[in-house]
């Protein structure tokens, strides 16, 4: 009895010790409030919702902590908690199952769970599962095992422990590919069980032909046996194995007769196995041809010497409708592989000569390749060409060299009417003599091509692998800043300064000054129109070009309108303050009082009467019958004086002064008069005698 309640006391101690964690069931004993009646378990981030109080997080604090932190909470509504104690009724651990299972999600399991049990919680294993490659993730840190091997042995200690708050991942079988279907073992061994990139391709007189998943060190006899071996018909001493392009012939009478393993030719995936059918009439093999893929009668021929490739073809009954007559392939032993173009021998016979073939050759007739599904991955780099950006059907498309620009953009769905046809981008592939810096970009534009009737022999030439980018304009030119980023540099004009909409804008050639003027809205108010700034960056040196617009609405002018180009840079001043940009030499010194004292432009054609006129006209308290001019020479300054009220009394008496740019010229107030300094030194001396004789008679 004191050995059970020892127990019962060690049992309790270690309970406090460990910590709680997610998934534990807690029962909270309060006595006569029935909210507290069910048990209370932790959620997935470590909390319990309690009446009254909310949730309270408990997860990773010992039994005992947690009570306290409870019991703290809930004395803020409840007040009798002397008897109050908090239970820990089940201990559970949180495993999150992912993958093909049945249901995938969090279940809570009991402690020294296994894998097993995880994944009955979870409905169990989806048929196409890839069970040698399970995986647990503990902490960030991946474990993969093989499930596969326990299910085969039983041996429990192939699989890792689980811990609270692991993932169990199962992955899928790679022969689903990307779309999920639902398939048995019999679909399974009569189709296949990989693609014809990772697998064995075994066709002929086999019992279930296909393509099927190698193994490490497997050999032609295992590959055999996995397409259920070999029909009555096949004649198994000719036996054909295609490995890196290489043909081997393969006795399988001859090596079950030796059992020397030097005769099995190499395998490996990608290889190509086939058994054809025994023919009588066909001798030792001395002069056959063996003819695969896509034609009506695939099979070994005998060839006298005298028949060449059209002649094959036709004895085997043609190329079928799925047949790519351009990638035809000539296989042979001692030499690289032959393609040949059927289809450009049809266009031009004369020019182009089919290959002599000999003995031993395997022609091979691939399956053309469908862009619009999967199979598209069957057309490598050295047969495809893409086309992106804005055309109706983007996309990889199968190249022949009879295609040309027009016929690609054509097969593309054409471009789309937001298209910049200025300016196509074809980035070619560079082969490997092409040094690093060698530019791979040719830029071609199609728009001066249709509306001046290019020469055909100007459109780019396209190779396999070049990819073909055409460029999106901007909707309109006021979008300009959601759509500029779609617009090439190449192509922009930029505009900033006094201008109702600055920014990047498309250009082309057909576009002048007052077009991109025009479609940012204008200049402002504010402009000075007649220093207008335009820096051309497209030439191998900057060069500033300065423009008086007010000027050209003047006189109408269009030889006073720069060209601009894409690439240029537009700057409209401010009208009040463009001065800073102006060195002394070429602008007129205004002060004193006048409305608008500053500096200003200035030209010969101009008179004092417009400087003053530019800048408002002279203040009301303005002495204007003394105005001084400063004229700077070479030989150094000088001053003269005019008086605009005279001039303005007797114009053709007083003639206007000279100015020129770089003088000054200064409008001195009232005060400044000499008549006005004789009243105020009068008016000085009677207040001195004035306070004498307040003195005096005091």
């Amino acid at each position: 009895m004191r050995y059970l309640l020892w127990l019962c006391l060690f049992y309790s101690t270690v309970s406090f010790a460990i910590p709680l964690a997610n998934g534990d069931k807690l029962y909270l004993h309060l006595a006569g409030e029935e909210a507290f009646s069910e048990s209370f378990v932790i959620d997935d981030q470590g909390q319990i919702n309690l009446p009254e109080v909310g949730v309270i997080q408990v997860s990773g604090l010992e039994l005992e902590a947690a009570q306290s932190k409870i019991k703290h909470i809930l004395a803020t509504v409840y007040r009798n908690l002397d008897e109050f104690k908090v239970t820990l009724q089940e201990k559970k651990i949180r495993i999150q199952v992912l993958g093909f299972v049945q249901q995938p999600g969090i279940y809570s399991l009991k402690p020294n769970s296994n894998i097993q049990m995880a994944i009955t919680a979870a409905g169990g294993i989806r048929p196409g599962a890839q069970l040698d490659q399970f995986k647990l993730i503990t902490e960030k840190k991946s474990t993969e095992f093989n499930y596969k091997s326990y299910l085969d042995t039983g041996d429990a200690t192939l699989l890792p422990s689980l811990l609270n708050g692991d993932t169990l991942f199962i992955p899928s079988s790679p022969m689903l590919g990307n779309i999920e279907v639902d398939f048995d073992a019999t679909s399974l061994r009569e189709t296949g069980d990989s693609n014809e990139e990772q697998g064995i391709t075994i066709f002929g007189e086999l019992r279930n032909p296909g393509v099927f998943s190698y193994k490490k060190n497997m050999t032609v006899v295992d590959a055999v046996m996995r397409a259920d071996g070999v029909t009555r018909f096949a004649d198994v001493a000719k036996i054909r194995v295609i490995t890196d392009n290489k043909p081997h012939n393969f006795d399988l009478k001859s090596y079950l007769d030796s059992g020397n393993d030097t005769k099995l030719p190499p395998l490996k995936p990608g290889s190509t196995i086939y058994v054809p059918i025994e023919v009588k009439d066909i001798g030792a093999g001395d002069r056959t041809i063996y003819i695969m893929g896509e034609v009506r009668s695939p099979g070994a021929y005998e060839n006298d010497g005298e028949a060449g490739l059209i002649d094959v073809l036709a004895n085997a009954g043609g190329p079928t409708r799925f047949a790519d007559t351009t990638q035809i392939q000539i296989l042979r032993s001692d030499s690289p592989k032959i393609i040949v173009d059927l289809v450009q021998y049809s266009t031009n016979p004369k020019n182009y000569v089919l290959p002599h073939l000999q003995a031993g050759d395997a022609i091979f007739i691939p399956e053309k390749a469908n862009v619009n599904e999967s199979s598209w991955l069957k057309v490598t780099g050295d047969r495809a060409i893409k086309i992106i950006g804005s055309v109706y059907k983007p996309g990889r498309f199968e190249w022949n060299p009879s295609m040309k620009f027009l016929d690609v953009l054509a097969h593309a769905g054409g471009p789309k009417e937001s298209a910049n046809l200025a300016n196509i981008r074809i980035i070619k592939e560079k082969n490997t003599h092409q040094r690093q810096a060698d530019n791979n970009i040719q830029y071609f534009d199609l728009e001066s091509f249709i509306s001046e009737g290019g020469d055909f022999a100007q459109l780019p030439k396209l190779n396999a692998g070049d990819t073909i980018i055409i460029d999106e304009l901007p909707q309109d030119p006021t979008d300009n800043k959601s759509t500029w980023v779609r617009q090439s540099a190449d192509d922009s004009i930029y505009i900033f300064g006094q201008i109702g909409a600055p920014g990047r804008y498309a250009f082309n050639d057909e576009l002048g000054f007052l077009d991109i003027l025009s479609a940012a809205d204008g200049p402002t108010a504010d402009a000075n129109l007649r220093q207008i700034r335009i820096s051309h960056r497209n030439g191998l040196t900057a060069k500033v070009t300065k423009l008086d617009l007010a000027l050209y609405f003047e006189t109408g002018d269009e030889t006073l309108l720069p060209r601009v180009k894409a690439g240029d840079v537009i700057y409209l001043p401010e009208r009040k303050g463009d001065w800073l940009d102006k060195p002394a030499e070429r602008v007129v010194r205004l002060m004193g009082a006048v409305k608008e004292p500053g500096r200003y432009s200035f030209n010969t054609e101009m008179s004092l009467l417009d400087l003053l006129a530019e800048a408002g006209g002279p203040n009301d308290n303005a002495y204007i019958e003394r105005i001084m001019i400063v004229n700077s020479s070479c030989c150094g300054d000088e001053t003269q004086t005019f008086n605009l009220r005279s001039y303005i009394t007797s114009p053709n008496s007083y003639p206007l002064p000279l100015l020129r740019p770089g003088d000054t010229v200064y409008v001195p107030n009232e005060g400044d008069s000499i008549i006005e300094q004789t009243r105020k030194g009068l008016s000085d001396v009677l207040s001195v005698i004035t306070l004498v004789l307040l003195g005096a008679a005091l």
